[in-house]
């Protein structure tokens, strides 16, 4: 009996040893920090160079101009980080070629300022979404405000001003980097989160900065070039046939007069045609379902009871008539939706959080011995993340006394800027918005979900109704979303870029830094880009506008619901709401229970609820980008996987950059030359019976 236990040790031993070779082996010729083995990675402060953050401010003004632009029209946003790296690698390598022939290059280019680079753009441009331009931030303003409140002559509002954006951004967008600075270690090495942008965007440096990764980003940054000058003159000539209302090609009723009435047709926008090309298939199909099912089917439909459900002499803008129900049943919608994902990603929180503490606790019980040895058997690039990321500590009590100053400096300022929002309000919300903060980055840690807006509506209606109308809640709710979204939203970006850093040797320090430097860029950048739309187009937040920022009616009008309760609804509108309240929880729940494999027809509710307000115009254009990419994957799919986020990339940052000339155009009082405009054969032989006359 001893003898044959011997045995299966002795076996088992060799067969263990046998399969740590076969790893080490494989590790050998998987690894990807072998590769950079013979590149020395510069110090912390050396990954921090002028260089590096010259270029970022320049591509977080661009970016700041796309993210704006996709603010203030629809509010659906793709991930530019693919783009931001990117671009950053062409920047620089341009930079440094330059300076290498002329024989003065002091420090080469590596992939630790690349991710530098990459990490100060997309937390400046960040901010650009945080900071709330087209949501709860121009919610609060006049022009938004008058169309939410025909019945009331008297309301709150607080219109946008440069000095006080500024001032709010600097006051509340630091908060959430030194909420989550102590928990990195504990996020990216204990529970070893995977953070699949993080790790995509650190996949994607990598293989930049390796001999055949240089030749394929030379490739790629010369289609997105290519698509960036096709956008951007398209842009530009389409602008000369603007001169009035719907006019020029944004107007071109592509399936017919009345197909355009209800908002179907094609509006010839490059940005949203490579929106499609990077979002998923099933998220345009969702926005093009959801434009089919309101405007298609149920607006006209409750449009035939004006008179029953809604008084017929009423504005059309008024929210007592039919836009009451465009606006309250999208809301609806987008709070099953944000209810049911908040309910999944905090129990998987909870669950995910469970086991990594259970698996502390028994590795604490290993004997030390076998810790050590089981420690052995850890990757080479395991190791050599692990050595290089615990080297630059950022100690806690810098961390901890960061937050607790900003707070300080935060709750004695912000009753100045929003007198609504009182000192006692900002403390409750900075005692809950490190456990939130920490509870969004571990989420987006295992699900790559970032809920920042739905915190910020739990904020719009805890704080709303807290303060009640007669103390102003809803500009309190707004001001309060502003301040939990920002916290949780850094806060989790933050934790992303420390997975990059992980990934390419990035210092910890240097991405602290990078994320400090990106968000004070952006709290300058971003309401200065606001600010030039919101000057250059006075119809800006109409929904007649080409900048409708139709999330800005919608963050204002849950406060007015937080605050005023099922008053502010339209006749007959509950019931609806609660249909599509329980509707979107339902499909998700149909969603989830199919599992990923057979989940893929099932559409996103949020997705839906998008166009139930703004139409399907911009839908049809991104499912155009969606085609475009299945035919090229079906056709070349390796082809299509390396050169599609260029190619899309390329079409959202030229037209976005277009906005900048336009702008400074219309500042500048400069009108367009000609009016295209479309109209119905009758009314073209009126036109032409007046002229003749």
């Amino acid at each position: 009996m001893e003898n044959g236990n011997e045995k299966n040790n002795v076996e088992g031993i060799v067969e263990s040893e046998e399969t740590k070779e076969h790893v080490r082996k494989e590790d050998e010729e998987l690894s990807v920090e072998r590769i950079f083995d013979s590149k020395e990675v510069p110090s912390w402060r050396k990954q921090l160079t002028i260089r590096a953050f010259a270029v970022s401010l320049l591509l977080s003004v661009l970016f700041c101009f796309i993210v704006m632009k996709l603010n203030l029209t629809t509010g659906i946003l793709p991930s530019l980080n693919v783009s931001a790296g990117l671009l950053g690698f062409f920047f620089i390598k341009t930079w440094t070629k330059v300076i290498e022939k002329s024989g003065i290059l002091r420090q080469p280019f590596t992939r630790q300022e690349n991710t530098v680079i990459q990490t100060c753009v997309v937390a400046s441009s960040g901010i650009a979404f945080s900071g709330g331009f087209g949501s709860y931030l121009f919610g609060m303003s006049e022009r938004v405000a008058r169309q939410s409140e025909h019945s009331r002559d008297v309301f709150d509002y607080k219109n946008p001003s440069l000095g006080w954006m500024i001032g709010f951004l600097f006051v509340v967008s630091f908060l959430g980097l030194f909420s989550v600075v102590p928990l990195r270690k504990i996020m990216i090495i204990d529970f070893k989160l995977t953070y699949p942008s993080g790790t995509a965007t650190a996949h994607l440096i990598n293989s930049f900065h390796t001999p055949e990764g240089v030749k394929l980003a030379k490739k790629q940054i010369r289609a997105l070039g290519k698509f960036f000058s096709f956008s951007f003159l398209w842009g530009f000539f389409q602008w000369f046939f603007t001169a009035g209302d719907d006019c020029g090609f944004a107007s071109f009723p592509t399936f017919g007069l009345e197909a355009y009435k209800h908002m179907f047709f094609f509006d010839f926008s490059a940005t949203y045609v490579g929106v499609g090309m990077l979002c998923p298939h099933i998220v345009n199909v969702s926005v093009l379902l959801g434009g089919i099912i309101s405007w298609g089917i149920m607006w006209p439909l409750i449009e035939t009871r004006r008179g029953d459900w809604y008084p017929a002499d009423i504005s059309e803008s008024s929210l007592q008539g039919l836009q009451g129900y465009k606006v309250f049943i999208g809301i609806a919608m987008i709070l099953g939706d944000g209810l049911y994902n908040f309910s999944k990603v905090i129990s998987r929180t909870i669950a995910g959080l469970s086991v990594k503490f259970h698996e502390r606790r028994i590795n604490k019980q290993i004997p030390v011995a076998e810790r050590s040895s089981s420690f052995k058997t850890l990757s080479y690039d395991d190791e050599r993340r692990t050595q290089l990321f615990l080297k630059d500590q950022i100690p806690t009590w810098f961390a901890i006394g960061g937050y607790i100053g900003i707070a300080a400096i935060s709750t004695a300022t912000l009753p100045h800027i929003f007198h609504q929002l009182k000192w006692y309000y900002i403390i409750v919300i900075y005692i809950f918005a490190p456990a939130l903060a920490f509870c969004n980055a571990f989420g987006c840690g295992l699900t790559d979900w970032s809920l920042a807006s739905t915190y910020g509506k739990l904020a719009i209606f805890t704080i709303g109704a807290w303060a009640g109308s007669s103390q102003g809640g809803i500009l309190a709710g707004l001001a309060a979303c502003g301040v939990m979204m920002n916290i949780v939203s850094t806060a989790s970006d933050l934790m992303q870029d420390f997975k990059t850093g992980y990934l390419t040797l990035a210092s910890p320090r240097s991405m602290f830094v990078s994320q400090v430097i990106g968000t004070a860029m952006g709290c300058v950048i971003s309401p200065c880009v606001f600010w030039i739309f919101y000057k250059a187009f006075p119809d800006l937040g109409l929904p007649t506008s080409a900048y409708p920022a139709p999330f800005a009616t919608v963050y204002y009008n849950m406060a007015k619901l937080g605050v005023e309760g099922f008053s502010a609804l339209p006749k007959d509108c509950l019931q609806l709401c609660y249909a599509f309240f329980a509707a979107a929880i339902l499909i998700n729940v149909i969603r989830d229970g199919l599992g990923k494999k057979r989940s893929w027809f099932v559409p996103l509710p949020m997705a839906m609820a998008i166009p139930f307000y703004l139409g399907s115009y911009f839908a049809i254009d991104m499912c155009l980008g969606s085609l475009i990419l299945y035919v090229w994957q079906k056709m070349n799919k390796a082809k299509a996987d390396a050169f599609a986020p260029a190619v899309a990339s390329g079409l959202i940052c030229g037209d976005g950059m277009w906005t900048l000339p336009s702008s400074v155009l219309a500042l500048a009082g400069v009108e367009p030359p000609i009016c295209m405009k479309f109209v119905s054969r009758g009314t073209n032989s009126r036109i032409d019976e007046f002229l003749g006359s």
